[in-house]
């Protein structure tokens, strides 16, 4: 992706980031009283504040350094969400059974890693575009590979390239850590010394990115 650093917001500022994900959904009334509902939208899109991770003095510098380092908005960055970064559960280690990464054909090497979020006999795939390469690990019909002999990942895409096509049938699965590709939603940061030693930004916006 043009205007993008593959370098991640600090995740100490991170932590304290309050959002998630919106939907958008447009919903007409009509005269019964009943409503039509659609969105335009195949994937959710996630924003947070990041301004209350921002404790001290040495935090508000942090920011500011990476804000110019971005050129304010025009830059995008990768961004660890501190309550959704894992294949897993938060206070699971991923593990390569965690996600169905495909079926093979026989013929295709590509596979883009997926996150399922099921609830109610309903399920969403969300595209997973920057994963945490150290962290992928993968198997086909359950017996795990090796990354560089068996796959090789693009920390910039989530794509997984087998060095042989999967066979026919195979089942691949993955889990992994990522991040999430945002930029900033505020050409300027709202900054104000409350105190000697400690800073404060409280409205420090970012939002996700469609790759």
């Amino acid at each position: 992706m043009t205007g993008f650093h593959e370098v991640r917001f600090p995740f100490p500022l991170a932590r304290g980031a309050a959002g998630g994900p919106e939907r958008r959904t447009d919903i007409v009334t009509l005269g019964s009283g009943c409503e039509e509902r659609n969105t335009p939208w195949a994937h959710s899109r996630r924003r947070w504040n990041a301004g209350p991770g921002v404790k001290t003095l040495a935090d508000l510098e942090t920011l500011i350094a990476f804000f110019e380092a971005r050129r304010g908005q025009l830059y995008g960055f990768r961004f660890r969400d501190p309550a959704d970064c894992k294949s897993c559960t938060l206070a699971a280690a991923p593990d390569a059974l965690d996600q169905t990464l495909g079926t093979g054909d026989g013929e295709t090497t590509e596979f883009q890693l997926v996150k399922r979020y099921a609830s109610g006999g309903e399920a969403y795939d969300r595209p997973i575009v920057k994963p945490v390469v150290d962290t992928i690990r993968v198997t086909a019909d359950g017996s795990e590979l090796v990354a560089g002999d068996d796959f090789t990942a693009d920390s910039a895409t989530g794509i997984i390239t087998f060095t042989s096509a999967p066979d026919e049938g195979v089942v691949l699965t993955a889990g992994y850590e990522f991040d999430v590709p945002v930029r900033f939603d505020v050409p300027q940061l709202a900054i104000s010394l409350d105190a000697f030693g400690a800073g404060d930004a409280p409205d420090v916006p970012v939002v996700e990115l469609r790759l």
